[in-house]
């Protein structure tokens, strides 16, 4: 009768999966916006927002509805001098996974950091270039 294989010890699988990286904030122009908003906690107006992540209208329109839908920003429509004003705002979830996020990300830096120091000369790797394409 055959024994089944033992399983890896569960902190090395995966190792380097960072769940961490939230899929919602994981992308440019959501990472773009979450930042700009981290920064400003009292908000920012769409206008502002637009302008420093450099994004249209749309584009930031459905980012900002995935972000909102994610419970991470809170949108309050208003009016300023009689014109709407939209400000964008980060809620308290959205600091706390933003955090969460960042600190994944930090791991990421350091394990990426440490392979670049470990010997970029030893491995099955050794003695190949790095390609310049």
């Amino acid at each position: 009768m055959k024994s089944k294989p033992q399983s890896k010890p569960v902190s090395s699988e995966g190792r380097f999966a960072y769940e961490g990286l939230d899929r919602v904030i994981h992308e440019r122009a959501r990472l773009s916006v979450l930042t700009s908003l981290i920064t400003n906690p009292k908000g920012l107006a769409f206008g502002d927002l637009k302008q420093l992540c450099a994004l249209t209208d749309g584009n930031l329109n459905r980012h900002l509805r995935v972000l909102e839908e994610g419970k991470l920003v809170e949108i309050v429509k208003g009016i300023d001098r009689n014109r709407p004003l939209t400000i964008c705002r980060i809620t308290a979830t959205g600091r706390a996974r933003f955090v969460e996020y960042l600190s994944t990300l930090e791991q990421v830096v350091q394990d990426a950091a440490k392979g670049t120091k470990e010997g970029s000369a030893s491995g099955p790797a050794r003695g190949l270039a790095i390609s310049q394409a």
